[in-house]
């Protein structure tokens, strides 16, 4: 099937079954891209530019075509500022993990996120390591917390402040991932019960695990609990996080030692 074709196909697709449908063919397209790219031997530096190109040019070809309306703020393209006037914006990040993804490793992630008129309202995080999509419309079941202790995903890199200070607070048992998506993702399947970040990141990172999470009745805010806001003239994000909701006082408390909302 043509690309023309596919795009053809869904044009009658509702917005939540559109960004499933985006991020499980980029994850795709990305999955094979990897295979052949190690084949030939290409550098990792290589296989990430490339990788990040393949998936934006899809993304934006398939937008075009099925949702030419509507704006779009891509981590790889360059920021149309008439999205600051558009009642719809899909926010996306067509390869996070962009290092995981070069590395060969599985947590890498496309998130696709849409935005209307100040809420996020439909969103997809496909996991194409694992061959996983999670979407918004049915959201995703999370399953029971297993274990005693919770489990706090952080990132592979660093080990954020905020991090740290629910960590210890909780007595978390801690481990690392790269995609942002990838952690919060391992929240809904089970793996993780809490998501910290500060230090910043853009709105692109986390807003389609964001919907997603949402969906799922999970927790989600900036870290003194105020909600995530996206499609603002400036697309940096200084915090976030995510966790089973009967974790989210004891988290607030442990960042800030009171319950600030």
């Amino acid at each position: 099937m043509t690309n023309a074709e596919l795009f053809d196909s869904w044009k009658t697709l509702n917005d939540h079954d559109l960004a499933v449908e985006l991020a499980r063919v980029t994850g795709q397209l990305l999955t094979e891209h990897r295979e052949v790219t190690i084949e030939r031997g290409t550098t990792q530096w290589q296989l990430k530019d490339s990788g990040d190109l393949l998936a934006h040019n899809f993304l934006m070809e398939a937008f075009t075509a099925v949702r030419p309306s509507d704006a779009v703020l891509s981590e790889e393209g360059s920021d149309d500022r008439r999205r600051l006037t558009s009642d719809r914006v899909w926010i996306v990040d067509p390869l996070d993990g962009t290092n995981e993804y070069g590395e060969g490793r599985a947590d890498w992630a496309v998130h696709i996120a849409l935005w209307e008129r100040d809420a996020l309202t439909a969103g997809a995080v496909s996991l194409p390591s694992i061959d996983a999509v999670f979407g918004t419309d049915p959201g995703f079941v999370v399953p029971p917390k297993e274990g005693a202790k919770p489990r706090l995903v952080t990132s592979r890199n660093r080990a954020p402040y905020a991090a740290v200070l629910v960590a210890e607070h909780l007595d978390c048992d801690a481990f690392r991932l790269g995609s942002a998506g990838a952690k919060a993702m391992s929240i809904l399947m089970g793996e993780a019960d809490i998501y910290v970040h500060d230090g910043g990141m853009y709105q692109w990172d986390s807003a389609a695990p964001a919907a997603v999470a949402l969906a799922a009745g999970l927790h989600v805010s900036r870290i003194d609990g105020s909600p995530l806001e996206y499609n603002t003239p400036d697309t940096w994000l200084p915090d976030f996080f995510v966790c089973r909701p009967e974790y989210t006082d004891a988290i607030l408390h442990a960042i800030w030692g009171r319950d600030p909302r």
